[in-house]
């Protein structure tokens, strides 16, 4: 059996022969592909605009600095993600507050966000963590009634829906980011993108994304069609059109691979329900507004229960070629964090998630043999009769 990782692309013959074509293209970077590849986003999301950019965290940052975010500002966001959604705050000079999760559901607790809510709050970024989205309906409300800005971090996400309207659509958010780094739904090696409704957030981000740099239709009469202004400090956070066009091609792939991951994580719940008991929590599904995208298919272990720990567990699945994982250290537990005073300790929830939760693998090019031999092997360690 090979190793098996927790995640990984799925590229096929299409996908490469798109990358070829724009390869021998004019134009390897700013031509026509990101452009498609932007248009295809957003028709699928059912929005008016997508922004294709450099990473996931280019995304956060540029939606960060679109909703205002300076020094002074706060930031509400989850413990329980990756280190990319509250550093995006960071770069702006503001400074993030976290509260806890939902244990049920993995993602922030919608009803502890008004506790933590003051006069110099400016935003909300909410993290569909593993692919089930928030309760989206409450926080947009609660945003709204304290003229907040929400971002959905739908970097898990993609294929997603709340309410009958997809991740993305921004019905319930005023930007939408999503990754596209080989473990996530659709891959462009590297990138990201932000959805919005907003056509004033959609430019200042167009802008920011290369260097801060618009070229106005007047300013271009008055001077000449080579004429541009710089007129805020941006980036470098284009998308190459190689990128776009591997991304294009597996918006076609998209369907299949949420079936695909769907099934997987069915396949693991029939097996851990029929032979682990209460020896571990599954995954919640059961809710009749949203469905699971499946990035991640998170078990969390009954700590008073098994007889081996999460680091017993890990390991004995890495011995037997099986790529488990663990997402993820709550923010609030990395040196850098600690350092400017937060402690884990605060979110009792996101601390005993962190220390009982393991990753196992879930992406498309699974075959069913090797899931089921990942269901086996996780049963066989919870089973036996050694404690570690």
């Amino acid at each position: 059996m090979r190793f098996i990782p927790y995640g990984k692309q799925n590229i096929d013959n299409n996908d490469i022969r798109e990358v070829i074509k724009a390869l021998k293209s004019d134009l390897i970077t700013q031509g026509p592909m990101v452009q498609k590849f932007e248009k295809r986003v957003a028709e699928y999301c059912r929005v008016k605009y997508a922004l294709a950019v450099s990473s996931g965290t280019a995304a956060l940052h540029l939606a960060c600095l679109a909703a205002g975010l300076k020094k002074g500002d706060e930031a509400i966001t989850s413990p329980i993600t990756f280190v990319a959604t509250s550093n995006a705050v960071l770069y702006t000079g503001a400074r993030p507050v976290f509260v806890d999760i939902d244990y049920e559901t993995m993602n922030i607790s919608a009803g502890k966000i008004k506790e933590k809510i003051t006069a110099t709050t400016k935003a909300i970024l909410s993290v569909n963590f593993a692919g089930l989205p928030c309760d989206m309906f409450e926080i947009y409300n609660i945003a709204r009634r304290h003229g907040l800005i929400v971002i959905e971090d739908s970097c898990h996400a993609l294929g997603s829906e709340y309410n009958e309207s997809r991740t993305g659509s921004c019905r319930y958010s005023d930007m939408s980011i999503f990754s596209f780094h080989p473990v996530k739904h659709v891959t462009t090696g590297e990138g990201g993108m932000v959805t919005t409704n907003s056509k004033r957030f959609y430019e200042k981000m167009l802008a920011l994304r290369s260097h801060g740099i618009y070229k106005r239709k007047e300013a271009l009469r008055k001077n000449g069609g080579w004429y541009y202004e710089m007129l805020d400090i941006g980036f470098n956070y284009r998308m190459t059109e190689l990128q776009a066009a591997l991304g294009y091609s597996q918006m076609n792939k998209l369907p299949e691979f949420l079936v695909r991951r769907s099934a997987i994580a069915s396949m693991y719940d029939k097996a851990f329900n029929e032979n682990l008991g209460d020896l571990v929590k599954l995954p919640a599904v059961d809710f009749p507004d949203r469905t699971h995208a499946w990035h991640l298919y998170v078990l969390r272990l009954n700590e008073k229960r098994c007889r081996i720990s999460r680091r017993g567990l890990y390991q004995r699945l890495h011995d037997k070629g099986i790529g488990a994982q663990v997402h993820y250290i709550p923010v609030t537990s990395h040196p850098y964090y600690r350092s400017k005073g937060y402690k884990t300790s605060e979110f009792c929830n996101a601390q005993r998630f962190y220390n009982n939760t393991i990753s196992l693998p879930l992406h498309p090019g699974m075959s069913d043999k090797e899931v089921l031999y990942v269901a086996k092997t996780v049963i066989g360690v919870l089973c036996s009769r050694s404690v570690q």
